[in-house]
């Protein structure tokens, strides 16, 4: 790696540490999960996907009260505890043998996931100076791709052995490497919960917050783009062009290493919110080109195919790294101090929609409709991306006096 590949010494590079270590255990899970489940446990593929779907819906709506624990108890311990009940759902899949307990421990392992996810950004808002945040993220990204690319390798080798054990092997590493995520976590300094004379009841909490729902939902529809490259192009090579299936590893590949290599330096022109809303609505102009590239991807020979599908993916993952490095500002730097866990699980909710929602709207659009599909959902994009700018400009006028941070980094006991 090049110094620019690595965050600074101390927390930045702990933080980056702890998430290489579970992304290597994600990495193999993800790419040998489906077939465990139904080859290994014997479920079928619809009540695999059934239960999956419910478990990502529960957590996504766990999300806010376990940021908003973070907030009240501390997002290092509450992060570290958190890390650990992913060890333990994950672990529970070596012993699931039906569909009931497939579903709980499903259940308990999105839940983690989402809670782990809102406290880890509530202890980065915590330990990172507000200035600082985006490059963080975006060194955070390319690790997270990178242990994604070293797991998806190990899980290969699984694939290629067959067996229970090669696939029971690979639980048991996911497991480890959450371990390793906690044991690394409680080497940064504690963080301070919020104080009590600053907390206040909200009721809804987050949902009050109209601009900042709004600015998550605009944010949610350019998440489309992430079951895009996993199912959305996939079936559009297979089902609309010539070019070869082959193609589809390969732009996966592509997308990857980009995003390991060049996030970082995308994200470097990201220092506050006018700057991440214009790249955000230049994400949002890259992305219609991107689609309207793919859409001439059809009825074409195999090769120039191969071709334009390179091209769009291209625009695509410029597309992303814009939109990534646009919105982690925004989460940022429109939630109140005090509440930032609250607000980050909030926010984090949008992958969970994009992933739930997206193969239905992507394989409507994409299967059902060809290249008309293509230029309606970058019209959605474009559109979503130009919002942003006013749903932004609300959410300031609307915020409240002070956004100093209330929490500091406290000496490791």
């Amino acid at each position: 790696m090049t110094n620019s590949l690595v965050p600074p010494a101390g927390p930045q590079r702990v933080l980056a540490l702890a998430q290489l270590a579970n992304s290597v255990g994600d990495g193999a899970y993800y790419v040998t999960s489906a077939l465990h489940f139904t080859h290994v446990v014997g479920l079928a593929p619809g009540r695999v996907g059934l239960g999956l779907t419910v478990a990502w819906a529960v957590g996504s709506l766990v999300g806010v009260p376990l940021g908003r624990l973070a907030d009240r108890r501390g997002p290092r311990g509450t992060a570290v505890l958190l890390a650990l009940a992913t060890a333990a759902a994950v672990a529970s899949f070596l012993v699931v043998r039906g569909f009931l307990p497939f579903v709980l421990a499903a259940c308990a392992y999105a839940s983690a996931q989402s809670g782990l996810a809102a406290a880890r950004q509530a202890l980065l808002a915590g330990l990172v100076p507000a200035g600082e945040r985006t490059g963080l993220l975006a060194h955070l990204q390319s690790t997270l791709n990178a242990g994604l690319a070293v797991g998806a390798g190990l899980g290969g080798l699984a694939l290629h052995a067959g067996t229970r054990a090669a696939y029971l092997g690979v639980f048991a590493l996911d497991a480890v490497s959450f371990l390793l995520c906690a044991a690394l976590m409680l080497r940064l300094p504690s963080v301070a919960p919020v104080p009590a004379v600053v907390r206040r009841s909200h009721g809804l909490g987050v949902l009050r917050d109209r601009p900042y729902v709004l600015v998550t939902f605009l944010n949610t529809v350019l998440l489309l783009r992430m079951p895009l490259l996993s199912l959305g192009i996939p079936l559009w090579i297979t089902e609309r062009t010539e070019a070869p299936a082959w193609l589809v590893s390969a732009l996966f590949v592509l997308n990857t290493g980009a995003v390991m290599v060049f996030q970082v330096r995308m994200a470097r022109g990201v220092t506050g919110l006018a700057s991440a809303t214009r790249a955000i609505r230049r994400s949002g102009l890259v992305m219609l080109a991107s689609c309207a590239v793919f859409a001439l991807s059809s009825g074409v020979s195999p090769w120039v195919a191969v071709g334009v599908l390179v091209a769009g993916a291209v625009l695509q993952v410029v597309a992303e790294m814009q939109q990534s490095a646009g919105s982690w500002q925004l989460a940022f730097d429109l939630a109140p101090a005090d509440r930032m866990g609250e607000y980050q699980g909030f926010f984090g909710t949008g992958v969970t929609v994009a992933r739930t929602m997206g193969p239905l709207v992507l394989t409507a659009l994409l299967v059902g409709w060809g290249s008309p599909g293509w230029l309606l959902l970058g019209g959605l994009m474009l559109a979503a991306s130009y919002a942003m700018g006013p749903a932004t400009r609300w959410a300031i006028a609307t915020a409240g006096p002070s956004k100093e941070p209330v929490r500091q980094p406290v000496p490791v006991n």
